[in-house]
């Protein structure tokens, strides 16, 4: 059983892409009482607004809608948290060198489509990007974001960089870029120290 969090929370970004970020917003996955960041819909904002995959203007606008559409809120968030589940399990089957689940995948396959639906090529640089436009008028659109960024990655060779915190309470999942793919922990001043400070103990 997932515990949710007890008040307001700075979101961890350590994972490198936003899908990754996303799929972290369970702490202690590892232990028999994970907590999970996404309670309301409000969490799920506050997490996109953080994690930059919606603007200001448009979280104050979804924000709006979803009390004005209280059920509709809850089954965006209901939503989401089925995508967030399929993308960590897919993720950190990849990350174990496993093939995902056919019903994980099936879950991501679903949100493809509404996905490149918000899709729009835009200059940048000296070339293109695809990016997703969000709605104000879809309470999942934060989703869509999440979507191009987990496509991006699971299309790409970097998808052969992802791993799965070392420590054994965490499994938090992050790209290693180190140029050896020797990194372990999704962060080396929380799961790394702490693996010292056992070691150290345990001399």
């Amino acid at each position: 059983m997932v515990t949710p969090r007890a008040a307001a929370h700075a979101y961890d970004l350590s994972g490198g892409r936003l899908c990754l970020d996303f799929a972290n917003t369970v702490s202690n996955r590892g232990t028999d009482a994970p907590v999970d960041h996404l309670v309301s819909y409000s969490d799920l904002l506050a997490w996109a607004g953080q994690a930059d995959a919606a603007a200001p203007a448009l979280t104050r606008e979804l924000s709006k809608r979803a009390a004005a559409q209280p059920s509709a809120a809850r089954d965006a968030l209901a939503r989401a948290i089925v995508v967030r589940e399929a993308l960590y399990r897919v993720f950190r089957a990849i990350a174990g060198e496993h093939r995902p689940r056919p019903a994980d995948m099936a879950v991501l396959n679903e949100q493809v489509a509404s996905a490149f639906a918000r899709s729009r090529l835009a200059a940048s640089g000296d070339g293109f990007v695809l990016k997703v436009e969000a709605s104000a008028h879809d309470l999942t659109s934060p989703l869509g974001p999440v979507m191009k960024s987990a496509i991006d990655l699971l299309t790409s060779s970097d998808a052969g960089r992802i791993r799965a915190c070392a420590a054994d309470t965490c499994e938090w999942l992050f790209l290693d870029t180190t140029k050896n793919r020797t990194r372990r922990w999704c962060d080396m001043k929380v799961c790394g120290n702490r693996a010292k400070v056992r070691r150290f103990r345990s001399r």
